[in-house]
């Protein structure tokens, strides 16, 4: 399974993060998302009652979703989260006993890490894909591209600033897939329950990335 989970996400290239104000609400983002085209769906912990949402979507979205519990900081939210349903556990940072855990329970794991030395680290304990984060804070695509020279094995995912404008430049630079929150899923559109707009923030994200593979391969 988890071998599967980890070509999934490569295959979409698209991680959409969800953090929503309600359980219900992180619940209908994933269906809209779903709908659009994207088979993934991250729902962090900082969502209230986040572990009741990752049981519904597990059982209403089951063989349709990847599903994924981010912002997971400790072994013990990791097991429960596997328990309801996710398939992949997502760090803010490197943790690891949330990679130890995830192992044991043999779902996929992405670690967030920032430095040269937290990536190094990341993948040598585990990880199956490392999430960059906060990548544009640190030049985006062009950290991406200087963190290749040393490390052209470790499958990177750039997370916290990827934006329609410059998604085509992170898979140029090797991107394994992106993590994408409120440039897809924007605060206020939840706010005023606009699934519409997400919907189509998600069409527009899905065709962007698949473009710019196609461009990066042809």
């Amino acid at each position: 399974m988890k071998e599967k989970t980890v070509a999934t996400l490569r295959e979409v290239g698209i991680i959409p993060i969800i953090r929503a104000p309600s359980a219900d609400v992180a619940v209908a983002v994933v269906e809209v998302i779903q709908r659009a085209g994207i088979s993934v769906a991250e729902i962090t912990m900082t969502v209230p009652n986040a572990l009741d949402a990752m049981a519904t979507v597990a059982k209403r979205f089951a063989g349709k979703v990847h599903l994924g519990a981010g912002t997971v900081t400790d072994a013990e939210t990791a097991r429960r989260a596997v328990d309801a349903g996710a398939e992949f556990i997502v760090t803010p940072c490197l943790v690891p006993e949330v990679i130890e855990a995830a192992h044991q329970a043999d779902v996929a794991v992405l670690p967030g890490a920032l430095t040269p030395g937290e990536i190094f680290e990341a993948f040598r304990l585990g990880g199956d894909l490392i999430k960059i984060f906060p990548v544009q804070s640190l030049g985006g695509a062009a950290y991406l591209r200087a963190l290749r020279g040393p490390f052209p094995q470790i499958p990177l995912v750039p997370t916290g600033g990827v934006t329609l404008d410059n998604i085509a430049e992170m898979f140029a630079a090797q991107a394994a897939a992106v993590g994408i929150g409120n440039q897809m899923i924007p605060r206020d559109a939840l706010a005023r329950r606009d699934y519409a707009e997400i919907g189509s923030l998600a069409r527009q994200f899905l065709h962007a990335a698949r473009e710019a593979r196609a461009s990066k391969t042809g």
